[in-house]
């Protein structure tokens, strides 16, 4: 240090600084000089904010709780508002914990005491916090936030409990599987819970003309196939049952029953065989019955053809309907096209496997960089349309027996849903959103 500066080098004692902090403090308390406002709320030691005002005289911090939208935390102007602790610590969704401005103010979910107000419901909370997403601008968050509320809330208590006492029903035996093999207490209370994550938050299954499902007596469910996998026939029939309360017994191909332990499972899903006697003693009994009569050639065909309807075969399935004298309900599911594109058949491993196709998807060229999670099916964004009911009571049993009748009527249900198609297909954004 040169000569100079200690000659106007200057030792402040503690008692010195201590008189220094204090008149800080009392400076800190006077009203702030003309110029920008300062925020007219306090901290909760009764210090006033020293942030500067941007609405209604508050800070942003405090600004956000003087209106109904306000987050749990903050506290009207003259009051004590909550003070964050030394060492930040995550808040949860009940508080929707927000950090800002200058100073140590800070608004954060904290456990009340017993004195204090309750805490509001997860509703609400999630309400908010949802609120609070849009007023940012993160609307991409606000899917997440619906899945987290799926989680935080009292259902998942509910699921446990219905597991518990479903697990105790197959001990005890105290549950009843049908003629067909059909297990309604498994399909309802662990299969379709298990899909339902995917019609909800993956694919975002929307529906519309649910009011032309019948709520009882027979009924017939037509509509198209594709996506390499039957993704469309599990999702329409989970939606099928949100809808309405009722189970859609599907119709199925020989080769799937013949298939080792899918065709046991198909069976206890309520599957059943597509052939006349199975279907028609299923729709005299008053159950509702879905199929999809592109078959396997509506799965395999290739990306090339997508929401072109393959053939409808030789319209047993109009006859089926004519004999039982039940509507048949044209079905449009768009958004099934795109979760596995199917780029080529290799036929040749098709034919060596005994399988009707063999699909090289899109997805496989992301094996090398992804591994096994390439594989998992593309976010499409699904909309099924159930349409009109075609009344079959008016044409009688016997046109049953008409050949030219059948194919008729079979090309009339099969020209309502391609016209289904076409029209969503035009009204829809885009393929995942």
């Amino acid at each position: 240090m040169s000569q100079a500066s200690e000659q106007h080098a200057q030792v402040i004692s503690m008692a010195e600084q201590r008189a220094a902090r204090s008149a800080r403090g009392v400076a800190d308390a006077t009203p702030a000089p003309a110029g920008r406002p300062r925020c007219g709320a306090s901290t909760l030691d009764g210090r006033p904010c020293r942030n500067y005002a941007v609405e209604g005289g508050r800070c942003r911090v405090h600004a956000l709780g003087s209106g109904p939208d306000g987050v749990r935390g903050e506290s009207a102007p003259g009051r004590p508002m909550a003070t964050a602790p030394s060492t930040p610590r995550a808040a949860p969704f009940g508080g929707l914990g927000i950090a800002g401005g200058t100073g140590r103010t800070r608004v954060e979910g904290r456990r009340p005491s017993r004195a204090a107000a309750p805490e509001p419901g997860h509703d609400e909370a999630f309400t908010r916090a949802q609120r609070e997403l849009q007023r940012r601008g993160y609307a991409g968050a606000i899917d997440g936030l619906a899945a987290l509320r799926d989680v935080a809330d009292d259902r998942w208590i509910d699921a446990l409990r219905g597991m518990i006492a479903f697990l105790r029903r197959r001990v005890t035996g105290d549950y009843t599987v049908d003629e067909f093999g059909f297990d309604e207490d498994l399909t309802t209370h662990v299969l379709m819970p298990i899909l339902r994550p995917m019609h909800q938050r993956y694919w975002r299954v929307g529906a519309d003309g649910a009011e032309h499902i019948p709520t009882d007596g027979g009924g017939l469910i037509v509509a198209n196939h594709a996506g390499t996998l039957p993704a469309d026939a599990l999702i329409t029939r989970l939606d099928v049952f949100d809808q309405t309360g009722r189970h859609a017994r599907e119709l199925g191909a020989d080769l799937v029953f013949r298939t080792p332990f899918i065709g046991e499972f198909a069976r206890k899903t309520g599957a059943t065989l597509a052939s006349g006697d199975d279907a028609d003693r299923l729709l005299a009994s008053g159950e509702l019955v879905a199929v999809w009569p592109e078959g396997y050639k509506g799965l395999g065909k290739h990306w090339r053809d997508r929401y072109k309807l393959q053939r409808f075969g030789r319209g047993g399935f109009v006859a089926t309907a004519l004999r039982a004298q039940v509507p048949i309900v044209p079905t449009a599911i768009v958004g099934s096209e795109e979760i596995y594109p199917m780029l080529f058949d290799m036929r040749i491993v098709s034919k060596v496997l005994g399988l009707p196709y063999f699909p090289m998807v899109a997805q496989m060229f992301a094996l090398p960089v992804l591994g096994p999670f390439a594989l998992l099916p593309l976010p499409s964004k699904w909309l099924i349309e159930y349409g009109e009911p075609i009344d079959t009571a008016s044409m009688g049993p016997e046109v049953a027996e008409d050949a030219m009748a059948l194919f008729d009527l079979t090309d009339q249900v099969r020209d309502r849903i391609q016209g289904m198609l076409h029209r969503n297909l035009m009204g829809r954004r885009s393929v995942f959103l």
